[in-house]
């Protein structure tokens, strides 16, 4: 299995509910037939502000498109993560969040640089 990461910064969202947690990877199962599964989640940071929610999936090439327009078209307790959500991809399970790239939204060439 490989990772999909969606990172929440708490400080962005309109209500900070962590029902997030939980409502969207059961969302992203239940579009994708659980081609893209819960693979839990973890603060980011000691203020536990940011948060990574791991998605676990066998193509997450394939599959991150679906998750985008998840956030973009869907709202989870009442917030709009499309404006606030990092979602990045890795080719290992549970990896790291320093090994993952960075695929939404997409950098733009002097932020790579």
């Amino acid at each position: 299995m490989q990772s999909i990461v969606v990172v929440l910064d708490s400080s962005k969202l309109e209500n900070p509910d962590l029902d997030i947690i939980y409502s969207l990877p059961d969302r992203a199962e239940e579009l994708t037939g659980k081609a893209v599964q819960d693979n839990g989640y973890r603060y980011l940071d000691k203020a536990g502000r940011s948060i990574g929610i791991w998605l676990k999936t066998e193509a997450p090439d394939i599959w991150w498109p679906k998750v985008v327009e998840l956030l973009k078209t869907e709202r989870f307790c009442e917030n709009d993560l499309s404006e606030s959500a990092l979602v990045l991809i890795s080719g290992e399970e549970n990896a790291e969040i320093e090994i993952c790239r960075q695929v939404y939204p997409e950098l733009c060439r002097s932020e790579v640089l």
